[in-house]
């Protein structure tokens, strides 16, 4: 072949030993072909540096756009960034573009985005869904064949491939390894609204930490803030309690950052402080943040694979991905609790342990 001459389809054919339409078949995701096959079909592609010319074959009527449609609940927020940053290196090398809106966690706007790209008809859609998100109105999407992947939290009143990080573990690891530094009062700050599935999860982790331990719950150390300002708020609310607490819990980013913000600002260098999600910067903090690190990337990644799976004729039941999460220990969840605090002394977490030990998959 010439170095002049782009590769055709007709080239990958040859390449493979099997029809140009069969080639054809596998890029366009139209009739069935062999898995092998289309394996080696995949692998000639790449060989040659072949590129479909996307806009004739949507031309064609009926054609689906070569685009898969993400809905996010904030731009601003560096997680969501980050795991949108996973699903499109990993579509990329399919020949398909990543289209990205927000929603603001907003129900009608997220179903308005969803709407306009069925309307531009993409080749997939996933949603990271807003709280009040009701996702029925997809079930003729799903039945119809389009492939649908939630990310971060499940969908609602719809049966559907979803990939979460392992929430209730992880913040139940945070919290014990608390404990583990003998504190008894720990303040957790949480997201809005209490029904947001990575809320419920996380505070459940949280129950579930002291209840291992015997300590009682008290619900005057649970606060609430969104953003960061608000979180910041809800941590001074905590620690002018007649009776503080030692230790904080942060349930998110944004309130991991708050919680620092609100610490500074009273000086309170004393009070430990885990959070879920890592920081950008975290190590530069006075102490550096300890965390229960999610993997965004790779949840992401992990959702993408199964977006282009189902692209390929994957036609199993539905199921859920679970993303490990990781403590990572830096020094702001390892002070000391006050010498009064009773001694308890379970395993501490060592550098770099894992909240799960891999991703696991089951039936959703």
């Amino acid at each position: 072949m010439s170095e002049m001459r782009r590769p055709t389809m007709t080239d990958v054919a040859r390449e493979v030993g099997v029809t140009a339409k069969t080639v054809s078949r596998v890029l366009n995701d139209e009739g069935p072909v062999a898995p092998q096959t289309r394996e080696r079909v995949m692998a000639a592609v790449r060989k040659l540096g072949y590129q479909p010319n996307l806009m004739a074959r949507n031309m064609r009527v009926g054609a689906r756009d070569a685009a898969i449609g993400l809905v996010i609940p904030e731009m601003g927020n560096p997680f969501f960034g980050t795991v949108a940053g996973g699903v499109e290196s990993a579509v990329r090398a399919r020949g398909l573009t990543l289209i990205v809106g927000s929603s603001s966690e907003s129900a009608e706007l997220e179903q308005s985005l969803i709407a306009t790209f069925l309307a531009r008809r993409v080749t997939a859609l996933m949603v990271v869904p807003s709280a009040a998100s009701d996702h029925r109105h997809l079930r003729g999407e799903r039945v119809a064949g389009l492939p649908i992947v939630f990310l971060d939290r499940p969908a609602v009143g719809l049966t559907a491939d979803s990939v979460v990080s392992a929430n209730r573990e992880g913040a139940r690891s945070g919290v014990a390894h608390l404990i583990a530094h003998g504190h008894r009062r720990i303040g957790f700050i949480a997201d809005l609204p209490s029904t947001l599935y990575t809320r419920r999860e996380r505070f459940q982790g949280y129950r579930d930490a002291l209840d291992e331990a015997g300590l009682q719950f008290d619900r005057s150390l649970v606060e609430t803030g969104h953003d960061q300002e608000a979180a910041a708020s809800a941590t001074m609310r905590l620690l002018t309690l007649a009776d503080p607490p030692t230790a904080l819990f942060a349930g998110n980013n944004l309130a991991s950052m708050g919680a620092v913000v609100a610490l500074a600002r009273a000086g309170r260098k004393e009070v430990a402080l885990v959070g879920f999600d890592d920081l950008p910067l975290a190590e530069a903090l006075d102490p550096p943040l300890t965390v229960v690190a999610q993997d965004p990337a790779g949840m992401g990644a992990a959702a993408a694979e199964l977006v282009l799976a189902r692209m390929d004729g994957d036609r199993s039941k539905a199921r859920r991905s679970l993303v490990p999460a990781r403590l990572i220990v830096r020094g702001s969840g390892e002070l000391p609790a006050p010498q009064h605090a009773p001694a308890h002394r379970p395993r501490r977490p060592r550098r770099g342990d894992s909240v799960t030990n891999g991703p696991s998959v089951r039936p959703g």
